[in-house]
């Protein structure tokens, strides 16, 4: 796998100086350089490439502009390249892949490309199935109903592996599979690990979407669990029960929800 890439900077010794510790990197390759917003832009939609190293601070369009500017194509993947760390927060808001400080370590960068090669094989495994899935629809629709009916572990490589959250002026990055349970209340989710509790600004319609159905389930209007937290199902009246999770917290399963218990109790 080639990770197409371009670099974006209006200082030619940045540029040079990603080049030198690029090159120790064999599957990157660089189609273009640019030093302004304006060209990032353009090179971005002549070459699609994989991923872009992107500076902040330019003149004209600064990095976010760029982003911006890519609203209507389908964009790369990002990591911003600053010498400001006040940019941080906005950086991971624009949902890029990481955040580097110049001068660029070379630790911080190997770390930032191994990201980038998962979030492109994930994104190239589903690319294939949907391939796949098109072609059996046409030639062999018989074939393609079996097929959907075993294509939820493929597609469960979209789902996200972490999530970056805002909370009191910081960015976590947290491990999907270590999120206990979350509760909403409005526009804003908590989110329960076993040592923290963090509040995202989304909806859970929004956020179930980005959690795999397989281990993240709603057992409340209010409430979604992450199924392998649970320890022990503890009956309830009406028809409701308890679960408690590996932490020693009970979540009431509402009545509306009792599906979600039957897998525990086969």
């Amino acid at each position: 796998m080639t990770i197409r890439t371009i670099l974006v900077d209006d200082e030619s010794l940045a540029i040079q100086g990603l080049k030198l510790r690029l090159d120790a990197h064999e599957d990157v390759e660089i189609v273009e350089t640019c030093s302004n917003g304006r060209e990032a832009i353009r090179a971005i939609k002549t070459h699609k490439p994989d991923l872009v190293f992107l500076d902040i601070q330019m003149p004209g369009f600064d990095g976010f502009s760029v982003v911006q500017g890519l609203m209507e194509v389908e964009p790369p993947l990002f990591i911003f390249v600053t010498a400001y760390s006040d940019h941080a927060i906005r950086a991971f808001e624009a949902q890029a892949v990481d955040y580097l400080m110049k001068p660029v370590d070379e630790g911080r960068l190997a770390d930032a490309l191994d990201r980038v090669r998962q979030r492109l094989s994930e994104k190239r495994q589903v690319q294939e199935v949907e391939k796949l899935r098109e072609v059996l629809a046409e030639v062999a629709p018989d074939a393609m109903n079996e097929f959907a009916a075993d294509g939820d572990a493929p597609a469960a490589n979209r789902f996200e592996k972490l999530i970056n959250i805002k909370d009191r002026g910081q960015i976590f990055r947290v491990d999907v599979d270590s999120i206990e349970r979350i509760d909403a209340a409005g526009d804003y989710m908590c989110i329960y690990t076993a040592d923290n509790s963090l509040i995202l600004r989304e909806t859970m319609k929004d956020l179930e979407k980005r959690l795999d159905p397989r281990n993240f389930q709603r057992v409340h209007r209010s409430t979604i669990v992450n199924l392998s937290q649970v320890r022990q199902v503890k009956p309830h009246t009406n028809g409701e029960c308890f679960l408690v999770l590996e932490s020693g917290a009970q979540v009431k399963v509402s009545r509306s929800y009792r599906d979600v218990v039957a897998r525990f109790v086969h």
